[in-house]
């Protein structure tokens, strides 16, 4: 099998399948137009985010057999005409979900005990301690939105915490030891931190706007690492200058370029969270580890290597 890869990524993906007898090509500057031209040669892709898979790509693919998306969300893909057209579809959310896991408590601790701005303060010569009293974790309800892959590591690592974990999701039965299960008006009944863990799609855009929020019963601190588009950053902002909620750890922005490698656009509601002390924000890289870059990969090679050896 002959396989295009369009973004760089571990080694190991080239090393391992060519070992198998898979024949690469790695192309990390082509356009989407000088791709099409050629992507008929290939039976698979190896992608990130770089280039839109959309149904004219995929009708020019006339050859291909599956798509990898080292990742987890597809949204850069069209997937129902990859499926229809017979083309199998491989992501990798196993690979970052531990990275995730690690960044939504690392953000969160961060910005309850105001550690950024206390650290700040004393390389500054200035000794606040009754200002940066902090907030504890112990005794909370911590709600997750999307119990898949992330949703269920951010679980597991709160269960020495001392934190009850509910989760709603629109598959039934997914409650196990380390969350249960509620709906999503008990969920905002309950919750006093949210975190999301959803991909993006027509029910999921724009998901935590101002009725939600309304609908949250209290004060809350707020987590994304799923994607910008689930949040409508205009009413997270209200939010924010209200106290409806604490604080907000954002991995992920409404503005962000679809390759996810930049912002698109800066406007007021932007200028706000980064110069908020209630925000905290991170260009992308919860799944962004030394660690999950290998696992990612790693995960990819397995699984092409059980469809197509």
């Amino acid at each position: 099998m002959k396989i295009l890869q369009l973004d760089k990524n571990h080694p190991l993906i080239t090393e391992q399948l060519s070992a198998k007898g898979f024949l690469f090509e790695e192309d990390y500057t082509s356009t989407y137009t000088e791709v099409l031209e050629k992507i008929d040669q290939y039976d698979g892709i190896i992608i990130r985010s770089r280039i839109p898979i959309d149904e004219n790509f995929i009708r020019h693919g006339k050859n291909l057999k599956f798509i990898a998306r080292v990742g987890a969300g597809m949204e850069n893909i069209n997937v129902e005409f990859a499926a229809k057209s017979g083309i199998k579809l491989i992501s990798s959310p196993e690979g970052n979900r531990d990275s995730v896991a690690e960044h939504v408590l690392g953000m969160l601790l961060i910005l309850m005990n105001r550690l950024f701005i206390a650290s700040d303060e004393v390389k500054n010569g200035i000794w606040k301690r009754e200002e940066n009293r902090g907030d504890e974790l112990l005794g909370k309800t911590f709600g997750i939105i999307g119990y898949g892959n992330m949703g269920k590591a951010v679980a597991k690592r709160l269960s020495g915490f001392g934190v009850k974990v509910i989760f709603h999701d629109i598959l039934p039965n997914l409650s196990d030891d380390f969350a249960t299960q509620v709906s999503l008006e008990t969920l905002q009944n309950e919750a006093d931190i949210l975190s999301l863990h959803i991909p993006i799609t027509a029910e999921t855009q724009y998901l935590i706007d101002s009725e939600f929020i309304s609908e949250m019963k209290k004060n809350f601190y707020f987590i994304n690492t799923a994607r910008g588009e689930n949040v409508k950053t205009k009413d997270l902002v209200e939010a924010l200058k209200s106290g409806k909620i604490k604080g907000a750890c954002l991995d992920v922005l409404e503005f962000e370029k679809p390759s996810f490698e930049n912002l698109d656009i800066k406007n007021e509601d932007l200028e706000y969270l980064l110069q908020s002390e209630k925000a905290i924000v991170t260009p992308h890289i919860a799944g962004w580890t030394v660690q999950s870059k290998e696992k990612l990969a790693q995960v990819i090679v397995d699984k092409i290597l059980a469809s197509f050896s």
